[in-house]
């Protein structure tokens, strides 16, 4: 299990990347956090989740 935003979610194996077009996220306006560490986009497709990370998934809006 994978703890996302502070919920326990079954995404072990899974990369950061299909997670996020699975859950709809859009990929040009969230940012990731892993244990703790800021994954760069460029590796979304490449960084896997394993079973006891912590990621924050953080979405930016806009607004004026």
């Amino acid at each position: 299990m994978v703890k996302v935003n502070g919920q326990e979610k079954d995404v072990a194996g899974k990369t950061i990347a299909e997670y996020l077009e699975a859950t709809g996220y859009d990929l040009k306006r969230v940012a990731v956090e892993k244990n703790g560490e800021i994954v760069p986009k460029a590796k979304y497709a490449e960084t896997v989740f394993t079973d006891g990370d912590t990621v924050e998934v953080v979405s930016f809006v806009g607004g004026g």
